[in-house]
């Protein structure tokens, strides 16, 4: 087993376990659940008593699903980095595989007996598989005894996004899942909330009386959180089409930040307490009316052009996807959050592909100072509000703008920045977010993973979005390498306000 890091070194690994992935040839396996593997193997964080058993329709055996993992890890022989080279050599030998069709009795047989001959307690289901195949594997899971606990051994399954495509399907997929298993077993993955810089979102506010003191309604003007990508569909397009960006990004990874920022203080940091002040943020989300839900969302979808030098087919000449398709490629929200602390604070939420930049952030507006009082500083020359930026990705950190003198002899402010780069003290560039996930499944930690109120909750919220879209009407178009269609501006200029521009989108103007 390869030495933990000092970082690492007062976390006690993850309990011995076997982890079953159904869907281990699948991208997700590949790009980022094995790569965190090995990542925790590193750190000392996983044993030598802990294997992992793949699950996939394709023929093969264990070298066969160790090659491709191997081949497809940039990280393997560690590119000089010895700790990675002996990390994938130690997990590589507890991989295995076995073909299987996830809608077989015979495949939950030979898992069971696979687990048995190891003499396994403890084990953990990840469903890396496509949605529609969450509720049958769970339930042929329980039928076939996979899930049944002993005193002495745990079964979880983890579950993969989307989990459900609306209020109705959402609920009818937890109704089904927990028919069968218990809340406590099942872990909806959010792979957001594995982020450094998100679940440093709680220490920042909580940890800090400078913050929490003015984390209300009296001082904060308003909300934003952005999700922006500078990726198109890929070869996604049937999924996409199907989906759309706000089913795919907001009510789950969107919906994560907004509870984090406006969540209460819990009573501990365990994980009932806080999931249930996130759930009762989610659940205080307005639920608009069609006429204000018309109103108050944007969609859009991108049209033909250029993003760094590269040509950008328009999205319905994406492959896969409907030439007249009306599926949204970017989605612009204004949400209220119906709670004593944010009453009357808007929150903006959006997000899109093939845009400016790749920024996930959140911007917490202040409160201007009511007038200048500066001598020689006119009305409408008062500072700009002080903002609170979280980076969420990429260059992850925390910048607080404030406004100082600026030298001379006249009164007159300037805004600055007061900055900090997790790049600068820790080295998290290895990281894919999963490690946390992963670790927190095996030790049965629940905290970052999503209950099922708080994802029925979510969907309730954007309902009223998809209802009205369906209605007719086409996205708003917008051109690759902008921040969005033009009715996105307007949304905040309505306001008085404008979105923050990110750094990655002021590098890009």
């Amino acid at each position: 087993m390869a030495e933990p890091t000092q970082t690492q070194a007062k976390v006690p690994p993850a309990p011995p376990a076997t982890l079953v992935i159904f869907g281990a040839t699948g991208d997700l396996t590949r790009r980022l659940l094995m790569p965190s593997l090995i990542n925790l193997t590193r750190e000392g964080l996983l044993t030598d008593d802990f294997h992992v058993l793949g699950i996939g329709i394709e023929e093969g055996d264990d070298e066969m699903l160790r090659k491709r993992i191997a081949d497809f890890h940039p990280e393997k022989g560690g590119e000089g980095d010895t700790g990675h080279g002996a990390a994938w050599d130690a997990l590589s030998q507890r991989i295995h595989y076995m073909k299987g069709d996830f809608t077989d009795d015979a495949t939950f047989e030979a898992v069971k007996a696979k687990l048995d001959e190891a003499g396994t307690k403890n084990a953990a289901f990840y469903l890396a598989t496509a949605s529609q195949f969450f509720g049958p594997i769970v339930e042929k899971l329980a039928d076939h005894g996979l899930m049944a606990e002993a005193e002495d051994g745990f079964r979880r399954v983890a579950i993969e996004k989307p989990f459900g495509h609306d209020l109705v399907s959402a609920k009818a997929l937890n109704a089904q899942i927990l028919a069968k298993v218990a809340e406590t077993q099942v872990y909806r993955i959010d792979h957001f909330l594995g982020k450094e810089t998100v679940q440093n979102i709680m220490t920042a506010r909580f940890g800090n009386m400078m913050i929490e003191g003015l984390w209300n309604a009296n001082f904060i003007d308003s909300v934003q959180i952005t999700a922006a990508e500078t990726v198109g569909i890929g070869t996604r397009g049937k999924f996409y089409d199907a989906t759309g960006a706000l089913r795919d990004m907001v009510p789950n990874h969107l919906f994560q930040l907004l509870a984090m920022v406006a969540m209460e203080a819990p009573n501990s940091f365990d994980a009932e307490a806080i999931r249930d002040e996130k759930g009762k943020v989610l659940k205080a989300v307005r639920h608009w009316t069609a006429e204000q839900a018309a109103e108050d969302g944007v969609r859009g979808q991108f049209t033909a052009g250029t993003l760094n030098d590269a040509d950008v087919p328009a999205y319905t000449d994406t492959p896969d996807v409907a030439r007249d398709s009306v599926t949204e490629t970017f989605v612009a929200l204004k949400l209220m959050v119906d709670t004593w602390r944010w009453a009357g604070v808007p929150f903006y939420l959006r997000t899109g592909k093939v845009m400016a930049a790749r920024d996930t952030e959140i911007v917490v507006t202040f409160r201007r100072v009511p007038f200048a009082q500066f001598a020689s500083t006119a009305q409408e020359r008062r500072p700009p509000a002080n903002r609170l930026v979280v980076q969420v990705q990429p260059d992850e950190g925390l910048r607080m703008e404030i406004s100082i003198k600026q030298p001379g002899l006249e009164v007159a402010t300037v805004p600055v920045g007061l900055d900090f780069r997790y790049a600068d003290r820790f080295d998290i560039s290895k990281l894919t977010g999963y490690e946390t996930l992963l670790y927190d499944l095996l030790i049965g930690d629940q905290t970052l993973f999503q209950r099922a109120d708080g994802i029925e909750a979510g969907w309730a919220a954007v309902q009223p979005f998809l209802d009205v879209w369906a209605e007719g009407g086409r996205p708003e178009p917008y051109a690759p390498g902008s921040m969005g269609p033009d009715a996105a501006d307007a949304l905040l200029d309505r306001d008085g306000r404008a979105w923050h521009v990110g750094v990655g989108e002021a590098k890009a103007r």
